[in-house]
């Protein structure tokens, strides 16, 4: 069963306002949440806390590459006369999926 959020808030909103006779435990198997979660979405609902968008959405990954260390890694590996993996061995700071598709990325591979 798919999660749907938004539909749930809307269910515990007509249980907040009498407008439905379903039980919390019926809302959450309707919407396949648990009964913990159902509580503590009528509890930010309570206190106007709810947000029913990822609070990272649209941020950039704290890991992700700087421009400047892949235009680096992209300068060594062009200079290097060596393989992918021993590449990697030597630039132990990525993992080996991560420079492959930089690289595959930018038409070294």
């Amino acid at each position: 069963m798919k999660h749907n959020k938004e539909y749930a808030v809307e269910l515990i909103r007509k249980k907040l306002n009498n407008e439905t006779f379903l039980s919390y435990q019926e809302i959450a198997n309707i919407t396949g949440y648990h009964v913990k979660y159902i509580s503590k979405l009528k509890r930010q609902l309570l206190n106007g806390t709810i947000r029913l968008e990822h609070g990272n959405k649209n941020r950039r990954p704290k890991n992700a590459l700087s421009r400047e260390e892949s235009q680096k890694i992209i300068q060594l590996y062009k200079n290097s006369h060596v393989s992918l993996r021993k590449f990697c061995k030597f630039y132990n700071r990525r993992s080996y999926s991560c420079l492959y598709n930089l690289l595959k990325k930018n038409g070294l591979k």
